[in-house]
């Protein structure tokens, strides 16, 4: 086959190139041409053989209609014998012009080639001249572009809405001067968890305090989220941290990416993700969290696609295939996890004027308002896919705590307008009242565990939150009885401080018996941990709100100190191992919500009430607090439970 001959550029014609074998001499060492001339050569060939095949494609120009321009008409054929040429009975008047217009228009593309041309070789002359390095750098430098641009793209700003009215957000300095020196001590705590985890662990979701170095679980999957800058912001903004609060704020601008091939906890993402950074849009009105919290709520959508509407409790942010965790009953999901979007995913809708969180949330209402509950009770596991109840487990500490929490707080947040929800929480914890809860020989009043028909008279950590939630459920209860709730509070706050006291370290257990003599104590061995975490604490709190009983402070220092001594090391904060040992061990570990909420609800202890006032927010599970909504957004008003 023979090789077409070049169109001319130039004025030169090109000679035909081969590339064969007989192109090149055997000889190398006399006659070898450089590697990058071959390459330039080629590169040459390629651009003009593309530029020069221009020409011989067909003239469209031809083939177009005739422009109906005042020099180019047709007109009836009148008399042929004046030269013009005749066209099926019409004259084409300014033919001569078109040709010469033709003619300047391929001249104009002919320059303009060459000049591309010309540019293309020079830029392949350049490129040919820089190391592999530099043009590696140069194509990331590329990629890192389009990857910003896409980013941009996916940052549109959202619709304007109104922002609730936001009181207490830089208040309560106490004029006592030993309450403020409490408080100045949880501060210097704060600064200490954060700065060694500034130091060691920076981007990492956590801190490893005595490796000192970034530490994760699956919770996560397997990427750096900076969990623990996206738990902290509040607390950091509320103390008054605010060097250290922008600092976080350009870690989750530049960094926090959500589009990354990780399996996360759905639950876990949205209490400590999009709960902080709802939080902290809220304190700061920096409009970067609330974009990132709209951006990784898409991520969790796909979780929702279940034959039932109930989520799965993981899901892939990237693919969005979701799943449960094996353990859980026969592939259930976790009703303290799809039971505890409701607060995050209303201010979502809120925010956005967007209806599909709110739906998504208020359709797993509607479900389990259908279903029946033995004895009243919501046991702890659903089947996504059938929509029936797993085994017949209740709690009201791990797997169902934060469910009932929701409802109350719900409730709050609507400015106590979603009287549903607070149907839906009274008749649980009335039946929580009668078969769960409990007092011990000793007095002590505590909530077990329905397992598979019969009591566990055992009390995990986790469920000393409970006595926050019946002090803060009180008022609006049915029947007058918000001062039964008050004292209920009271009571297992008491129990829970037992459970501190109780121990060599004067820090509570993760899980407590209420057997024969046994009352508040940790019996096995992998029950006698301290994890640094915040329900006792939790509780205290708003036990102090609601009755400023000093007892409360007192407690919450014991605690606070306790924390501090035993707790603490030079790379920040661990947890201990056995609280009952005069020498534990350390788990190596400084929680994220060890920054969100046990110094939060310290800070909070010691602080005067003006300090985010509960009748205008409401904590979600992980302390990040939200505004109360008086719903003039129509998203959620049109719904006839908040009217």
């Amino acid at each position: 086959m023979t090789t077409p001959a070049l169109l001319p550029l130039s004025g030169r014609r090109l000679p035909p190139l081969s590339l064969g074998a007989s192109a090149f001499p055997h000889h190398r060492a006399t006659l070898r041409l450089s590697e990058k001339f071959i390459l330039l050569l080629i590169l040459s060939a390629f651009i003009t053989l593309c530029f020069g095949a221009f020409f011989f494609l067909p003239d469209s120009s031809k083939h177009k209609r005739f422009d109906l321009g005042l020099e180019d008409v047709l007109i009836p054929h009148v008399d042929t014998s004046k030269g013009d040429k005749n066209l099926g009975g019409f004259l084409i008047h300014g033919q001569g012009h078109d040709e010469h217009r033709h003619r300047e228009e391929e001249e104009r593309l002919r320059n303009k080639i060459r000049a591309d041309h010309e540019k293309a070789l020079e830029e392949a002359k350049e490129k040919l001249k820089k190391s592999r390095d530099e043009i590696k750098a140069e194509i990331q430098t590329e990629k890192n572009k389009v990857v910003q641009e896409l980013k941009r793209k996916d940052s549109k700003p959202l619709p304007p809405v109104p922002l609730p009215n936001l009181i207490g957000i830089n208040s309560g300095e106490p004029a006592d001067l030993d309450i403020r020196e409490k408080r100045n001590k949880i501060k210097e705590m704060m600064k200490h968890a954060w700065d060694n985890y500034r130091q060691y662990g920076w981007g990492h979701n956590e801190l490893k305090p005595i490796a000192r170095k970034g530490h994760s679980t699956n919770i996560f999957g397997n990427s750096q989220m900076g969990a623990t800058i996206v738990d902290a912001l509040d607390t950091l903004y509320i103390m008054g941290l605010h060097d250290e609060f922008r600092e976080g704020q350009e870690w989750i601008d530049r960094n926090l990416d959500f589009s990354v091939n990780s399996e996360v906890s759905v639950f876990e993402v949205n209490i400590r993700f999009i709960g902080g950074l709802l939080a902290a849009y809220y304190l700061s009105g920096q409009e970067v969290f609330k974009i990132k919290a709209v951006q990784l709520a898409g991520k969790l959508l796909p979780a929702f696609n279940t034959p039932t509407g109930i989520p799965w409790a993981m899901v892939n942010l990237k693919s969005g295939v979701g799943r449960n965790w094996g353990w859980a009953s026969a592939g259930s999901s976790i009703l303290a996890e799809f039971g505890t979007l409701h607060m995050e995913f209303v201010h979502l809708s809120y925010l956005t004027g967007d209806p599909v969180y709110y739906n998504k949330v208020m359709h797993i209402r509607k479900l389990l308002q259908k279903m029946d509950r033995p004895n009243g009770l919501y046991p702890n596991y659903l089947n996504p896919r059938t929509g029936r109840w797993g085994q017949h487990h209740t709690s009201v500490g791990g797997l169902g705590d934060s469910f009932y929490e929701y409802l109350l707080k719900a409730w709050l947040m609507s400015d106590k307008m979603d009287t549903e929800a607070r149907k839906m929480y009274d008749d649980a914890i009335e039946a929580i009242e009668k078969h769960l809860i409990r007092k011990s020989n000793g007095g002590l009043t505590f909530i077990g565990e329905w397992k598979n028909g019969h009591l566990e008279r055992k009390m995990g950590h986790l469920t000393c939150f409970a006595g926050g939630m019946f002090a803060l459920g009180a008022d609006g209860s049915r029947d007058d009885k918000a001062g039964h709730y008050l004292q209920l509070g009271a009571e297992i706050a008491h129990t829970c401080h037992e459970s501190y006291d109780r121990t060599t370290l004067k820090l509570g257990p993760e899980a407590f018996k209420f057997d024969g003599g046994v009352e508040a104590v940790a019996v096995r061995q992998n029950e006698k941990y301290y994890i640094l975490r915040p329900e006792v604490i939790e509780t205290y709190w708003y036990m102090w709100r609601f009755t400023h009983d000093p007892k409360y402070r007192q407690w919450g220092w014991e605690a606070a100190q306790a924390i501090d001594k035993y707790c603490r090391v030079s790379g920040g904060f661990s947890g201990v191992k056995d609280v009952y040992s005069s020498s534990p061990t350390y788990d190596d570990v400084q929680q994220s919500f060890f920054l969100a909420e046990t110094l939060k609800y310290l800070y909070l202890l010691f602080s005067n009430d003006d300090l985010l006032p509960l009748d205008n927010w409401v904590f979600n599970t992980e302390a990040h607090p939200l505004p109360v909504l008086h719903l003039a957004n129509t998203t959620l008003s049109e719904n006839p439970s908040y009217r």
